[in-house]
């Protein structure tokens, strides 16, 4: 995963101290593409107590691009902690793959955000005080169940998606994920990056339901998240 300077003519989104590897332009077609579809959708519901501080992710697909938002939100804000406060030993080419990782999960983030306008949830609240950031080992482990649970997530929610174009955005952004697991797997232990423990005898990446993801995910996060009208069939 190479860094490259945007294109001529292409002005890179900045966010959060680092480039975006997806161009305005793009990113604003792909963005207006999904909130034309969203046009009619109705808001998801948000808890009116701030203090319980959970959020309901909705029901049908914008259900399912609310759950895909919420774990966009945790994985950009994992690694924009593992570049800030970088673990001992770091080498320049892992800040360099790791710093487009991040830039990869913020873009996918931000693109969630800004199409689903007024009908996306609020911005979680992480809890990342069980990971080590300055440990190595405590960081790409924690990266490794990051993406292998994205992975399993895009997998798990694909038959619950009834838009085809909605279907084709997860699609795109599954396999990025799939690279960023690979990558991890492979800083760990060279050679793990298909192991048996995510893709099954058939040669098929493993899946898991919303449920299984969020029961997980639940782990980083101190906002609650409620899932119960997401689609399950």
């Amino acid at each position: 995963m190479p860094k490259t300077n945007p294109s001529a003519g292409e002005k890179a989104i900045v966010v959060e101290g680092g480039v975006s590897a997806l161009s305005r332009r793009k990113f604003l077609s792909y963005a207006s593409v999904l909130s034309g579809l969203l046009v009619g959708a109705s808001a998801c519901d948000k808890d009116d107590n701030p203090s319980t501080s959970t959020v309901n992710l909705g029901s049908g697909d914008l259900g399912i691009l609310n759950y895909a938002y919420a774990l966009e939100q945790l994985e950009a804000a994992f690694y924009t902690k593992v570049i800030s406060s970088q673990y001992s030993g770091i080498t320049s080419a892992e800040t360099a793959l790791l710093t487009d990782i991040r830039d990869h999960e913020i873009a996918h983030r931000e693109f969630f955000k800004t199409a689903l306008s007024s009908n996306a949830i609020p911005a979680l609240e992480v809890d990342f005080s069980s990971i080590n950031f300055g440990s190595k080992d405590s960081v790409l482990a924690t990266a490794k169940a990051f993406e292998d649970l994205g992975v399993s997530a895009y997998n798990g929610a694909g038959k619950l998606i009834t838009s085809p174009d909605y279907l084709v955005l997860a699609g795109k952004i599954v396999s990025v994920e799939a690279r960023h697991a690979a990558y991890i797997r492979d800083l760990i232990s060279n050679g793990s990056f298909a192991d048996g423990t995510v893709v099954d005898a058939n040669g098929l990446d493993k899946s898991r339901t919303p449920a299984e993801v969020l029961a997980i995910a639940s782990t980083y996060l101190k906002t609650k998240i409620n899932a119960n009208n997401l689609p399950t069939s």
